[in-house]
């Protein structure tokens, strides 16, 4: 199960492309695009936390599509290094953490304490799983599992912050996406942790079996 189909997934790389195409005879380097993102990011924080949810949400997409763009880059241009890996995954918690500060400081402010909670709550969880899939790849295991991984949670928390911004009755749109991605994302979390040991029991079996041959 997958909270952002692939099709959908496949529809706004093939938008993007010619963007990518662009960049890529550029020569621009793909390390700029993820600093792009994380500064574009930044200024959410301001905007959500104003409660001006409709840019706050237009911000979160585009420094998402920069996240998708290094990646392309360094891939088409075959110049992807360890550092590039870890240059973007450390920024990405940055830019994740600047996103759900704002939305948090908006709901304290306007004293939406549940909301507030639910928002640090989505948050650890987000932290959770990316920190798993990175302990779990640097211990050689494959953890890709999961039905909310970042590109879900940019969509989703991105479409409902414009909405919040043009509904009536906002901030609920945020709201309910947000109670979604808490539960949801520390789900994932538990996913990726089963799947590890999973991996890790499977293996110790397969030594048993050898041992014993």
């Amino acid at each position: 199960m997958n909270f952002l189909p692939e099709s959908m997934r496949t529809w706004y790389l093939n938008l993007i492309t010619p963007v990518i195409k662009f960049f890529i005879r550029l020569e621009i380097h793909p390390n700029h695009f993820t600093t792009l993102g994380l500064i574009i990011q930044l200024f959410t924080i301001y905007f959500l936390a104003t409660g001006k949810f409709i840019i706050g949400g237009i911000l979160i997409l585009i420094a998402g599509t920069c996240d998708i763009i290094d990646g392309q880059v360094a891939r088409e241009r075959g110049i992807g290094t360890k550092f590039g890996a870890l240059y973007d995954s450390a920024l990405d918690r940055y830019a994740e953490f600047a996103m759900f500060f704002g939305i948090g400081y908006f709901f304290i402010k306007h004293e939406y304490y549940f909301s507030s909670i639910v928002t640090f709550i989505a948050l650890g969880g987000s932290l959770m799983t990316s920190y798993i899939r990175a302990r779990s790849e640097a211990l050689n295991f494959d953890c890709r599992v999961g039905i909310v991984q970042r590109a879900e949670r940019v969509v989703y928390i991105g479409f409902a912050s414009i909405l919040s911004g043009i509904s009536a009755i906002k901030p609920y749109p945020l709201i309910i996406v947000l109670i979604i991605i808490a539960i949801m994302a520390n789900y994932t979390a538990f996913q990726r942790i089963m799947h590890i040991y999973k991996l890790t029991n499977r293996g110790r079996e397969l030594l048993t079996q050898d041992s014993d041959e």
